[in-house]
């Protein structure tokens, strides 16, 4: 019998208590026998393991960005129990066949829950459905598709996926980027893109599509989730279409809650994403977004680079920055000049996501769910260093930011698969019990 006991750890309400695990799931402490592990979490924050909707494992096709392996143990490093892996591999996740084999890494890894996306289109071309029922009566049991990387431009396509994946209750996840609005852009579109002279991306072609899709979800009475909000008429949008009764969700990510496109000045491609950094004023609306609810999740984005894409010029690098090792001590960050509590953080990346996603053992600290669990130092401050994260991408733009909120452990059904700091034995799956999703 695994038995753990966790000591005097500090819950996000602020309260101090014990927490029993027993068997890949938590139980009352009194419950634990005296043969239990004990840990000592004087001083530490608890928070249910933290559950990411957006991650990009790269595997299978782009195993020297990334894969299974590197990005789960990234993953739980992090404080993540849980990743959804987006379906822009190669090839496409856009069969049964291939989310079979994402999820059958994941199981093989161990270090973290991996749930496959499914891609809503033929290879991401925006055309013709995919596998959409496959996918989901596979045992992969994807319940969100997104094409992200490439928006599902053609309304009739969004329609139908959107009427398609009702049935089932999924999800369609949408990359909001108006294609003809954004031909050769790279950076946004404002006063620095004007100085700068490097084609704009305006915040018009995220809006736009976001409109057209809510009204879309409400049309059909579906489920909608919005990848990586990133301006301020987006929060007025999905904070509309909640007030209107759609079934909206959105995102927005660490990087998006702090960065701006002023940081495009130093021409360093490590600023490059999608979308773009926007303004300040973005970034604040994005803050109220967040902590008001209108914005129910953050999600990584986490997308791992080989230095050759990334450290070239500006035009040629590849769009995107990692996250999955960082995003907690960054999110804090960025919010702490507000009155967001720990349990907002509790909120925003763990249990908001394993609601929306359907993950019913991840997301609390109740006894009878499963054990996943991350221990936090809200007190001990740490430089980020990208070249020891266990990604193999490098492409961090906190290089060197002092931050808080560092990740001592974390519980995977009960397996404690990083320990002070320091990755552990994964979970044997076979050996799980029923307690995983």
């Amino acid at each position: 019998m695994n038995q753990t006991l966790i000591r005097g750890a500090t819950l996000p309400d602020g309260t101090r208590a014990d927490l029993g695990i027993r068997d890949g799931r938590f139980v009352d402490p009194q419950d634990v026998g005296a043969s239990a592990t004990v840990v000592d979490a004087d001083g530490l924050l608890a928070l249910p393991g933290l559950v990411d909707m957006h991650t990009h494992l790269r595997e299978p096709g782009r195993e020297d960005a990334e894969t299974v392996l590197s990005g789960s143990q990234a993953a739980a490093a992090g404080g993540y129990t849980a990743v959804h892996a987006m379906a822009n591999t190669s090839p496409v996740a856009d069969t049964a066949g291939v989310v079979e084999q994402v999820h059958r890494l994941g199981r093989t890894a161990g270090y973290t829950q991996v749930r496959p996306v499914g891609a809503v289109t033929v290879g991401l071309a925006g055309v013709s459905l995919a596998e959409l029922g496959a996918m989901a009566d596979s045992e992969a049991r994807v319940r969100m598709f997104s094409d992200d990387g490439h928006c599902v431009w053609d309304p009739l396509v969004m329609r139908r996926a959107l009427e398609y994946v009702k049935a089932f209750d999924g999800i369609i996840a949408q990359h909001a980027q108006d294609p003809r609005l954004t031909e050769g852009a790279q950076m946004n579109e404002g006063a620095v893109s004007a100085e700068l002279g490097l084609p704009g991306w305006p915040s018009v072609a995220e809006e736009s599509i976001i409109a057209r899709d809510v009204l879309l979800a409400e049309h059909v009475g579906s489920r909608l989730h919005v990848c990586h909000v990133s301006t301020a008429g987006s929060v007025d949008l999905i904070r509309w279409a909640k007030a209107r009764g759609i079934r909206v969700t959105a995102e927005v990510t660490p990087h998006h809650l702090i960065l701006t496109d002023e940081e495009v000045r130093s021409f360093d491609p490590v600023y490059k994403v999608n979308p773009p950094l926007r303004t300040r004023e973005d970034v604040l609306a994005l803050r109220e977004g967040l902590a008001d609810g209108t914005i129910d999740v953050v999600g990584t984005d986490h997308a791992p680079h080989p230095a050759e894409h990334k450290c070239v010029e500006w035009t040629a690098a590849a769009m995107g920055m990692v996250g999955l090792e960082s995003a907690l001590a960054v999110v804090a960050h960025a919010m702490r000049d507000t009155d967001f509590s720990h349990a907002d953080l509790a909120r925003v990346l763990s249990a908001a996501p394993a609601r929306i996603t359907g993950l019913s053992q991840h997301g609390t600290l109740e006894a009878g769910t499963g054990a996943n669990l991350v221990l936090v130092d809200p007190a001990a401050p740490h430089v980020l260093d990208p070249d020891v994260h266990r990604t193999m991408g490098r492409n961090n733009p906190f290089r060197g930011t002092q931050l808080g909120m560092r990740v001592r452990d974390t519980f995977f059904y009960g397996t404690r698969v990083v320990a002070d700091g320091a990755l552990g034995a994964p979970l044997d799956f076979a050996e799980a019990g029923p307690w995983n999703d």
